[in-house]
């Protein structure tokens, strides 16, 4: 390995991106990439601690510093291939991931300057992979035994990936007609590829792994069906409900779920009509309800089908807000208005059933709660209206409860997520589940830890 530079000899890497004026007008990826020269320069600045206590920030337990001495050392492909012995998302991980308050959060580095760049390192060693590799996917004995995996999301691609090596025989089932789950559906083109999704997902046919699209368990094929005909099940089927904020108004035509919105635009190219048969309305003013990435998403969304106006509206300030900070910079850049301290009371319509507006409460924050967040209280008599003609409500999401319906003996949370033990497993015998549909709402990398937990709790299981 090239010799380690001196603690703060070299600044941190920038991450080349697109113009912020030029990329508010197009639906390519926001970053560019890292240079080798540059990626290598970046590896230099690990430590390489004996503790690397980087690691215990990654839920899906990467071996980071070898991946990195692996960079420094311009082995890119052995890079990629160290970061897949436990995360077979690398591409994924490395653009989606909240480094930030994880792996980064954590580094030595980042005490006294700038954290190593873990998530762009990790970025630029799976896009050279996916343009340089021409390595032959390994041969795997099998063990006689198979799973189903029903969703094809970052919590069921990582337990398929895991279970294959282990020698099973594992078949995904897919409810949509394109394979990645919320990687694909619900995080822009600008922000994560379909095509990085598609070449990590075809490293799994590679290794045998098969999926079935256009299969929605529980609808096109029973659960009980599927509990007889495999040794073993599991339940990565997400959280698609979206959660509403019961105000007056939320009926109106123009009002969006952010799933429906990005869904839209996202898997079904709606951004690219006529050139594609799926139109979408391009608004010309448009409040986005809430402050969290898929918030962001939806905003910059927005933004580049034509907005003249984008509100980001949020009820706390731009600190409290959940959104990744470069995904909350990014915006700004692009355009979008933030309408902070702001608590959305009624949506505005004509008798047309069309939105004209959004009422709002002003706020400001009370004192901090046992953990250290304030909570927004309303300003007596102060109320602002935001001229809007469709608004995206981005609140977050509970877990579909379609599933979960056929199978009411599994114990569930009081938000409708499944309830598993230590090893991933449900109430119900040889019925595993992981990812958002076990813990509501969260990051790719969670539902990756899930999904591997649940991997292993089946190998246990069957074993």
């Amino acid at each position: 390995m090239e010799q380690k530079a001196k603690l703060g000899s070299i600044p941190r890497q920038a991450m080349p991106e697109q113009d912020a004026k030029r990329r508010a007008t197009n639906f390519e990826e926001v970053f560019i990439g890292y240079t080798e020269e540059t990626a290598k320069l970046e590896a230099q600045r690990c430590l390489q601690c004996k503790k690397p206590f980087c690691m215990d920030g990654c839920p899906a337990c990467v071996k980071i510093p070898d991946f990195i001495a692996l960079v420094a050392e311009g082995k890119y492909i052995e890079a990629a291939q160290k970061i897949k012995e436990t995360n077979s998302l690398p591409g994924v991980c490395g653009r989606v991931c909240p480094q930030e308050t994880q792996c980064e959060e954590l580094c030595i580095v980042g005490k006294k300057f700038e954290p190593v760049a873990i998530g762009k390192l990790e970025m630029f060693v799976a896009d050279y992979e996916r343009k340089n590799s021409k390595k032959e996917a390994q041969k795997i004995e099998q063990n006689g035994k198979s799973v189903a995996v029903i969703g094809a999301g970052p919590a069921g691609i990582a337990c398929a990936n895991d279970l294959i090596l282990l020698g099973y025989d594992v078949t995904v089932f897919e409810a949509l007609h394109t394979l990645g789950g919320v990687l694909v559906y619900g995080i822009p083109e600008f922000r994560l590829p379909n095509a990085v999704v598609a070449f990590e997902v075809e490293g799994l046919k590679k290794l045998g792994v098969k999926f079935e699209t256009n299969i929605a368990a529980g609808i096109s094929v029973e659960m009980d069906e599927l509990l007889e005909k495999y040794d073993a099940v599991f339940l990565g089927t997400g959280a698609g409900l979206p959660v509403f904020l019961g105000i007056p108004g939320e009926h109106y035509g123009t009002v969006y779920s952010a799933n429906e919105y990005l869904t839209r635009s996202n898997l079904m190219s709606a951004y690219d009509f006529p050139n594609v048969d799926t139109p979408i309305i391009r608004h010309k003013s448009i409040a986005i309800l809430g402050g969290g990435n898929v918030a962001m998403d939806a905003c910059r969304t927005a933004i580049r089908l034509g907005a003249e106006h984008v509100y980001c509206v949020y009820r706390r300030t731009e600190k409290e807000m959940p959104a990744r900070l470069e995904e909350v910079h990014h915006a700004k850049e692009e355009g979008v208005e933030m309408r902070i301290l702001r608590s959305p009371m009624e949506v505005l319509g004509n008798d047309k059933g069309e939105v004209t507006g959004l009422r709002t409460q002003v706020m400001e924050l009370g004192e901090p709660d046992k953990d250290g967040r304030c909570s927004p209280i309303a300003v007596e008599g102060k109320e602002e209206i935001i001229d809007v003609d469709a608004i995206v409500v981005a609140i977050g999401t509970t877990p579909n409860p379609m599933i979960t319906r056929k199978l009411p003996e599994i114990e569930r949370s009081k938000w409708g997520a499944i309830i598993v033990d230590e090893n991933g497993m449900t109430s119900k015998k040889g019925l595993f589940a992981g990812g958002d549909a076990a813990r509501g709402s969260a990051t790719v990398i969670l539902a990756i830890g899930d999904g591997k937990q649940a991997a292993a709790g089946i190998h246990k299981y069957l074993s």
